[in-house]
C-alpha cells in the first residue's frame, strides 16, 4: 500500500504544476517531492507525470487517482481534529462550512462570541459556493441555504430567509426604479454559470436567463458587493439589505424568494462536546439573523 505521504504529494504537484511548487507547499525539498513521485509511479507501476513547456502534465492514472487523493486528504484532516480534543472537552478544532456571503456577512459575530466563550476552541471556516462533503468530513459543520440531501446527518432547520430584489440609491437616482420584472432595469446583476439557481426559480415560476444580466457572477458576494457599488438590481437577502440604509428594494410586490437556513454535521460528532457547543451557537446566532 503506497504511504499517504506519497499521495499528498501528489496532490500537491497536481495543484502547482511543478515539483518545486509542490515543495514549497509540502515545505519540502525538491529531491524529496521527486523521490516520492518516483517511488508511486513504482508502486503503481504507471507513471503520473509527463514534463511539458508549462511543467508537468499529468497522465490520466494521476487524473483518475486524484479523486480518492482528495478523500484521503480530507479523512486526514478530520483524524486531526478528532485527534485534537478529546470528546468533552471544550478545546481543539471545529470546522464550519458556508457560502462566502454568509461566512463574510453573517457569521463572523456568531463566531467571534463564540470564541469568547470558548477560546481554546480552534475556529476553521472554509468559504464555498458548493456544498462540502460532511460524510468525507471534508468540514465538521455546514451551514447551507437548502435542505441537506445526505443522509446519516444531523440537520437543523433554522428558518427561512427572504430574497429581494434591491438597488444602490445611487443608481435609483440615476437610472429610476424598474417597473416590472420585464423592464430591463430589473436584471442587472445575476448568476453566470449557476444552472442550480436558474432550475430553483423556474420552480418558482419566475423566469430568468443569465442573458438578461449586465454583471455575472456566480459569487454571491461579488454580486453583493456590485449590487453596493451602484452596479444596478440585483437579489439580496432581506437582512442584509437592511444593515445598509442606501439599498432600497424595488418591486416588492412582484418578487419573492424564500430560502430554507440549515445547520447541519455528521451524526457521529455529536459525541464531541465542541462541536455541539459549535453546532448550537450557529442554530441560535442564525436564527437572530432570520428573524432581523
Amino acid at each position: 500500500m503506497p504511504s499517504w505521504d506519497h499521495y499528498r504529494t501528489l496532490l500537491a504537484v497536481l495543484d502547482e504544476g511543478s515539483l518545486s511548487g509542490a515543495a514549497r507547499a509540502l515545505g519540502l525539498t525538491q529531491p524529496t517531492v521527486g523521490r516520492h513521485v518516483e517511488a508511486l509511479e513504482g508502486e503503481l507501476g504507471a507513471p503520473l507525470f509527463t514534463r511539458s513547456g508549462g511543467g508537468l502534465a499529468p497522465t490520466e492514472a494521476a487524473l483518475a487517482l486524484r479523486p480518492h487523493a482528495e478523500a484521503m486528504a480530507a479523512a486526514a484532516e478530520a483524524l486531526a481534529r478528532a485527534a485534537s480534543g478529546e470528546a468533552e472537552a471544550t478545546r481543539g478544532v471545529v470546522r464550519v462550512t458556508a457560502a462566502h456571503v454568509v461566512g463574510v456577512e453573517v457569521l463572523p459575530p456568531i463566531l467571534a462570541s463564540f470564541h469568547e466563550a470558548h477560546p481554546e476552541v480552534t475556529i476553521e471556516l472554509a468559504l464555498s459556493d458548493r456544498f462540502e462533503d460532511l460524510l468525507r468530513r471534508e468540514a465538521d459543520i455546514a451551514v447551507r441555504m437548502a435542505r441537506p440531501a445526505q443522509g446519516a446527518l444531523l440537520a437543523r432547520r433554522v428558518g427561512s430567509v427572504r430574497l429581494g430584489l434591491y438597488a444602490h440609491r445611487r443608481y435609483l437616482e440615476a437610472h429610476g426604479a424598474p417597473t416590472g420584472l420585464d423592464d430591463p432595469r430589473a436584471s442587472s446583476i445575476g448568476y453566470d454559470r449557476n444552472l442550480q439557481m436558474e432550475r430553483a426559480l423556474a420552480e418558482r415560476q419566475l423566469r430568468v436567463s443569465r442573458k438578461m444580466f449586465a454583471f455575472r457572477s456566480d459569487s454571491d458576494l461579488a454580486q453583493f458587493a456590485a449590487l453596493r457599488a451602484g452596479f444596478g438590481v440585483g437579489a439580496c437577502q432581506a437582512p442584509l439589505a437592511a444593515r445598509d440604509p442606501d439599498l432600497v428594494e424595488v418591486l416588492g410586490g412582484d418578487f419573492r424568494y424564500e430560502m430554507e437556513v440549515w445547520v447541519a454535521m455528521h451524526e457521529d460528532l455529536k459525541s464531541s462536546r465542541r462541536m455541539r457547543l459549535m453546532f448550537d451557537a450557529l442554530v441560535e446566532g442564525l436564527e437572530a439573523y432570520v428573524r432581523s
